[in-house]
């Protein structure tokens, strides 16, 4: 009975769903739930890992840090994928750090299934290369794009990962993430917000026109969208794909 309710929360992250039910079943036996509260570091930059997450209501945010603390968000992980990949990509410690974007739960596992080969080994790698995709896209949008571009790419790719169409972030977080100033983000925030596409009240973002920013949004969005499409059997958005 324990494995059946394990299975079915499991079925929440998209890579853990994916797979057939005995496959699963297996997987599973080795999962355990944890929450993930806003704000907490999961790992450092140089840290040594011991487990992977399979995020499911939470969304982590992969962050570079600067030797002069400076920061900026290079990627971000939901119910779409796995958090901790140099697991077995032949490494075992981290370049960036991870912190939790969104409070919520996720699946902790040490990965022993990987080495087993099959479904699991060939979803976890395509989705490998589904996030190197997202991070190298937005290295090219942080350089190329205006902060309003950016911030719409960000909060369709938050919303893209939550269920409700409200996110919890101040503007002063949002800037660490895009490594901007703050003023730039507020900024960038009226004129959606004039544009009607979002709500911006008290450290909360309300989407309240999708296909408004998915016009709006600079091509990353969508390059990386495809990119999740064409090796995983489907996009993130809600309306793409």
């Amino acid at each position: 009975m324990a494995i059946a309710v394990n299975i079915a929360d499991a079925r929440k992250n998209y890579l853990l769903g994916s797979l057939p039910q005995k496959e699963l079943e297996r997987v599973a036996s080795h999962l355990e739930l944890v929450d993930l509260p806003l704000g907490k570091v999961l790992y450092e930059s140089g840290d040594k890992l011991s487990h992977a997450y399979f995020p499911t209501t939470a969304i982590v945010s992969l962050l570079y840090i600067m030797e002069n603390g400076g920061t900026a968000e290079i990627g971000v992980v939901g119910n779409d994928g796995i958090l901790g990949i140099a697991l077995f990509m032949g490494g075992n410690t981290q370049p960036n750090r991870a912190v939790i974007q969104s409070a919520g739960k996720a699946f902790k596992d040490l990965l022993t299934e990987f080495a087993l080969g099959g479904k699991f080994q060939n979803l976890l790698l395509r989705y490998t290369q589904a996030l190197m995709t997202q991070i190298s896209q937005t290295a090219v949008c942080n350089r190329l794009h205006s902060v309003e571009e950016q911030l719409c790419r960000w909060l369709l790719l938050s919303h893209d990962r939550l269920d409700s169409d409200k996110l919890v972030m101040t503007h002063d977080l949002i800037s660490n993430m895009l490594g901007v100033r703050r003023e730039g983000v507020t900024l960038a925030a009226k004129k959606l917000v004039a544009r009607k596409l979002i709500k911006s009240v008290r450290g909360t973002m309300t989407v309240i026109d999708r296909q408004g920013m998915e016009s709006a949004v600079c091509e990353c969005y969508k390059v990386v969208n495809d990119e999740y499409n064409r090796l995983l059997g489907r996009g993130i958005s809600r309306t793409f794909g």
